[in-house]
């Protein structure tokens, strides 16, 4: 408790703003708080001093640090923290963690301390910022400490929209305190002055001050007063340090020494393994260094009071002795089979030249490294294959190293380091990696020439044959050669590879989806996941398939089993952590949603992954969506953010919501030749039919073609399959929009309703209700309007409503007295199905994974809803939130 009370003279305010935030954290409301100050000013005791106020009230504490010889290795800190084991990815253990979080803030307040940010790696950073914005609907006090360097761009973000709290230096009253209170006396005044000359630093001045007292430099006489006898004193705090240091014997600086090789924590078994001796050996030593004030108690067993103390200890070591040091540690620690996390940081600090056992050792745990933590994988992967003994092991080398790249978003290097890879053998693992570069790179012609080569070979075996096949069979569907890629898809099927059948039957499905068969489509994607189910390999894949899966049965028309798939699928991919196919999921269910008429739930997902996590196209393709939604909202500001995120060029692949999201903007412009334009793609995009034919008739064009495509859907396939409603209402709204009929367009708005389209419903009957004006019969026009209205009121399609309402007040026709009022943006009534949804979740007491779990939405996508939960009912907490839901479901019934 003396060193608590030391250390925390001076600090009165703050620590009063810390049990402030427990306070409020007894009550349901969290804060994000970033403590700030350099080296030794205090931080770290503050906070403790914090923690024990909070564990007193029976608060769950949390503890982690970042650490400078761990920031290759994604998450440390948090999972020291939580005490959460790694997952198959980073991605993965990412999500677990927040779901812990999420699960003790259930079960109870929680303080959650990461110390050193500034040591820590991205992943944790990125953690710490989601987390961040989730302290609004969690009890969840997350503290964040860190020093002003190293300066870091992603650290330095964190502290937008956070509570900051800065620590000054003591004042000269609190420095001459807390020196009366370390010598047992009043200083007098050359020792006061003498104090001072530690700038107001506790650290310093506590080292300071206990380096005179163990030197004898102060007396305290029987009046009180310490008086200064010596003036030598350590010039700085690393000297200061070395004091301390200093008094300890031969022995426990030799084990401190090897300590300080494993960080600023550590656990006593790792260090036993360093120095070859047992545990119990090392008792003596470490008890005489904890009682120096050396070591505390860490997170992972023992740790330096300070990380500068560990400093001090390593430089001790001769920077060209340090590396050969961490090889010897790293062998040690493998050899006792430590954990790979704790190899790989030993490793990453050894000498650039790596002995034989390592490239052993990589290629038993490559896999994993790769997956967990791929720059680390590329460092040490890199040092590796340069290696003159790898032998046999360079081609496996290679393709762990390639595809550490590929996942780090270097496709040149992992395409350069895969072809160097592939002079050492045919490796299907290469091949798969190169193909991925050049599909991302738009050049999968050139994985054809390479497959070809490959095929060729005279060794190649049966399995390699088949999954070279699967590999051709994509590249041709890449790059639109659909004959080709399910005439090679339906040779590898004959090979009996699980792997490679769940691939080439994916392939089909894509050709079948692309030629519009989508009930030929359905049988197949059975098929697949029947195939692929069990396998691990194949675990992707299985997403990937569900995913097509809920799009094929929107495009029939199956809309509630399409969104219900495509939620199931989505909170799939979301468990397992797979970024990829949860950005595919979420955009899948947006565009269902969007057809649905269900638009705040498909805003709700857009942002939820950033653009850099996504596939450029599905990237695009979602902040059409969220434009188009905008831009029938009358929202022209929130359409442009996302038109100029996505960039409003359309070469390449035709991405129909962002199409249809230009050419709105272009039509609101009044530029209606240039939206026009935009939706001449309309043969690789159906959805742009309808619009392209509207646009035509209103300039006067030719859209006969169009119209026969859109009849030519819609006819009765030869596979007796029956017509699409959504085709079958296409074919007839452009076939009347050309002859101008508006009964016609009553029979197309008929068959959107069936088909679960109201947009183009309330387009159709739009349309119906212009031409009925023109035609001076009013009944009829103003009955079209009205359902019109109605549809584009529950739609909050304002700009549509308003732009229909001024064109029929031009022929007299006013709406009657019926309308809907607009929907609310505020309160209990503006809340949207899914949101009074998850409100009844909160009022239950469930966490939003568990939320999530029963709506199989993500978790990022509950928090969202939660978040837009409290800024519509203007309440601050989740305990506000419940109470508001009390109110109003108890008043309901």
């Amino acid at each position: 408790m003396r060193a608590v009370t030391l250390r925390l003279a001076g600090r009165e305010r703050e620590l009063g703003r810390l049990s402030a935030l427990v306070d409020d954290l007894a009550q349901g409301r969290g804060t994000a708080l970033l403590v700030e100050g350099e080296a030794g000013i205090g931080k770290t005791a503050l906070v403790r001093a914090a923690c024990e106020v909070a564990a007193a009230r029976g608060f769950r504490v949390c503890r982690g640090a970042g650490d400078e010889l761990g920031r290759a290795l994604p998450l440390l800190p948090l999972l020291d923290a939580l005490a959460v084991a790694r997952s198959e990815s980073a991605a993965v253990t990412a999500e677990r963690l927040l779901a812990r979080v999420d699960d003790l803030c259930a079960i109870g307040p929680v303080v959650l301390v990461l110390d050193d940010l500034q040591w820590a790696d991205e992943a944790s950073i990125a953690v710490w910022r989601r987390l961040a914005g989730l302290v609004p609907q969690l009890p969840l006090l997350l503290i964040g400490v860190l020093r002003p360097l190293p300066r870091r761009d992603d650290v330095a973000a964190l502290r937008k929209g956070v509570t900051r709290l800065p620590l000054p230096r003591l004042a000269p009253a609190d420095v001459v305190e807390v020196t009366g209170r370390l010598v047992g006396g009043t200083p007098d005044e050359a020792l006061a002055r003498l104090a001072e000359d530690a700038g107001g630093n506790p650290l310093y001045l506590v080292e300071l001050v206990e380096a005179l007292v163990r030197g004898s430099a102060i007396q305290v006489d029987a009046t009180g007063t310490a008086r200064l006898v010596d003036a030598g004193v350590p010039p700085s705090l690393s000297a200061a340090i070395a004091d301390r240091i200093g008094f300890l014997g031969a022995d426990v600086r030799r084990v401190l020494v090897a300590a300080a090789l494993l960080g600023v924590d550590f656990p006593v078994a790792d260090l036993a393994a360093v120095l070859g001796v047992r545990v119990v050996e090392l008792l003596p030593a470490l008890q005489e260094a904890t009682v120096a004030g050396v070591l505390v108690d860490g997170t992972a067993g023992l740790s330096f009071r300070h990380p500068l103390v560990r400093t001090a200890l390593y430089d001790e070591v001769p920077e060209a002795a340090r590396g050969a040091w961490h090889t010897e540690a790293a062998r040690a620690l493998a050899d006792t089979g430590a954990g790979v996390d704790r190899v790989t940081r030993q490793l990453l600090a050894a000498d650039d030249r790596l002995p034989d056992w390592v490239a052993d050792w990589l290629v038993r745990h490559g896999s994993m490294l790769v997956a967990h933590a791929p720059e680390a994988a590329v460092d040490l992967f890199s040092r590796v294959v340069v290696a003159p003994n790898t032998g046999g092991r360079r081609g496996v080398l290679l393709a762990h190293l390639a595809e550490a790249r590929f996942r780090l978003g270097d496709h040149h290097g992992a395409e350069a380091v895969a072809l160097a890879g592939l002079e050492h053998g045919t490796l299907v693992d290469l091949h798969w990696t190169l193909a991925q570069c050049r599909s991302m790179t738009g050049r999968s012609a050139e994985t054809l020439l390479e497959v070809e080569r490959a095929l060729a070979a005279p060794d190649v075996t049966p399995s390699d044959r088949t999954r070279l096949l699967v590999l051709a069979a994509r590249a041709h569907w890449d790059i639109g050669r659909l004959d080709d890629a399910e005439r090679l898809a339906q040779a590898a099927l004959v090979g009996g590879d699980r792997w490679a059948t769940s691939w080439a039957l994916h392939v089909r499905t894509i050709v079948a989806m692309a030629r519009g068969r989508m009930t030929e489509a359905l049988p197949l994607f059975d098929r697949a996941l029947a195939v692929a189910m069990g396998e691990p390999a194949t675990s992707d894949l299985r997403l990937l398939l569900q995913i097509n899966q809920a799009v094929t049965l929107g495009e029939l028309d199956r809309g509630a089993e399409a969104i219900a798939s495509a939620q199931v699928v989505r909170h799939a991919a979301d468990q397992v952590g797979n970024l990829v196919r949860l950005g595919q999921a979420q955009s899948a269910l947006g565009q269902l949603l969007l057809d649905a008429g269900r638009w705040d739930e498909a805003l709700v997902d857009v942002d939820l992954l950033a653009d850099d996590l996504k596939h450029p196209m599905v990237s695009r393709c979602d902040h059409g969506v969220a434009a188009l939604i905008h831009l029938h909202r009358g929202d022209a500001a929130g359409a442009r953010r996302h038109l100029d995120a996505a960039g409003t060029g359309l070469e390449g692949h035709v991405i129909g919501p962002l199409a249809l999201a230009v050419s709105l903007s272009l039509e609101q412009a009044g530029r209606v030749g240039e939206a026009w334009s935009v939706l001449t793609g309309w043969h690789g995009a159906e959805d742009l039919l309808p619009d392209f034919v509207r646009l035509a008739v209103e300039l006067g064009e030719d859209a006969s073609a169009a119209v026969a495509h859109a009849e030519s859907l819609a006819a009765e396939p030869p596979t007796a399959e029956p017509a699409v409603p959504h085709r079958r209402a296409s074919a007839a709204y452009c076939r009347a929009l050309v002859s101008a009929d508006p009964v016609g367009l009553l029979h197309a708005a008929e068959e959107y309703r069936v088909a679960g389209r109201p947009l183009f419903r309330a387009k159709a009957l739009s349309a119906a209700a212009e031409l009925f004006a023109a035609a001076g019969d009013r009944t009829s026009a103003r009955a079209a309007l009205s359902h019109a209205v109605d549809v584009h009121a529950e739609l909050g399609a304002e700009w549509d409503s308003t732009r229909l309402l001024a064109r029929l007040r031009e022929h007299g026709i006013r709406r009657g007295p019926h309308a809907k009022h607009r929907r609310a943006t505020h309160g209990w009534e503006s809340l949207t199905p899914m949101e009074l949804k998850v409100t009844e979740l909160v009022v239950s007491g469930l966490s939003n994974r568990q939320i999530g779990e029963r709506l199989f939405l993500s978790g990022r996508t509950v928090a969202t809803h939660v978040s837009h939960v409290l800024a519509k009912l203007g309440v601050r907490s989740r305990t506000d939130i419940a109470r508001e839901g009390i109110r109003h479901l108890g008043a309901s019934g």
